[in-house]
């Protein structure tokens, strides 16, 4: 058994503290919205301090992603210099490059339904919160368990080589740009930042993002090393397919 990596549990700590969170703005969207009748965003802005320490555990995660950091994944951590360790080749390769227009695209797409049903006043604010929070969740999944970009797009061997890894916040947050608020719109703006910041840093120096390129990206010099224990939970899910197969033939003989 693999030990998990300081990496690895900063992710996990994410996970449960976001799914925690999600639950809770479930709850009190339910709450608010068709018990006593009013917006979630009234009743949040009734707890000024639980919105302000979420808001600034956000921001205190996006700030920290503009400077090398060693809590953090390799897979944002490449942009930086310190990270870029030459291998002595110069043809940067990045196969995954095309596919990055494919799924900002259908990022937009899927969020501009939601925004369109939310200015027809179908949806309300509460409900693109929730799903922000949801995505969220599904952003520590996607590293943890199971990244659709990865295995129907992208095709990149792991999180440290994908080529969107710092896109995370923007996605997470896309459904904010229809929330009219000071707390909302400034978490949208700094994760479009932070991911300008990467882009620029991609067409100036494609270098570190390229296994070819940079040694940074070899498995052998991964501080993560989450593709052990994805294959263990493999794994395991197996052994329990394979006895839950045993089990069911036993009952049926």
């Amino acid at each position: 058994m693999k030990k998990f990596t300081k990496v690895a549990i900063w992710h996990y700590i994410r996970l449960v503290y976001r799914s925690v969170l999600f639950v809770l703005i479930l709850i009190a969207y339910i709450r608010y919205r068709f018990h006593y009748g009013e917006p979630l965003t009234i009743s949040i802005e009734r707890m000024p301090v639980i919105l302000y320490v979420v808001w600034a555990v956000f921001v205190i995660e996006m700030i920290a992603r503009f400077f090398p950091c060693s809590f953090e994944s390799p897979g944002c951590q490449k942009q930086f210099a310190r990270n870029y360790i030459k291998t002595g080749r110069t043809d940067v390769i990045v196969p995954d490059n095309n596919a990055t227009l494919l799924v900002a695209l259908i990022w937009i797409v899927f969020n501009a339904a939601f925004g369109a049903l939310h200015m027809m006043g179908i949806l309300d604010d509460g409900i693109m919160i929730l799903l922000c929070s949801a995505y969220s969740v599904c952003d520590m999944i996607c590293i943890l368990f199971f990244c659709p970009f990865q295995s129907w797009f992208l095709k990149n061997k792991c999180c440290s080589a994908c080529r969107i890894y710092n896109w995370d916040y923007a996605m997470m947050f896309t459904p904010l740009f229809f929330v009219e608020k000071t707390y909302t719109w400034s978490l949208l703006v700094l994760s479009v930042a932070l991911l300008v910041r990467w882009e620029i840093t991609f067409y100036k120096h494609p270098e570190r993002f390229s296994e070819n390129t940079n040694d940074y990206l070899k498995c052998s010099n991964c501080t993560e090393k989450l593709c052990a224990h994805k294959r263990q939970l493999r794994s395991l899910w197996k052994q329990i397919e394979e006895y839950t197969m045993e089990r069911r033939r036993r009952l049926e003989n």
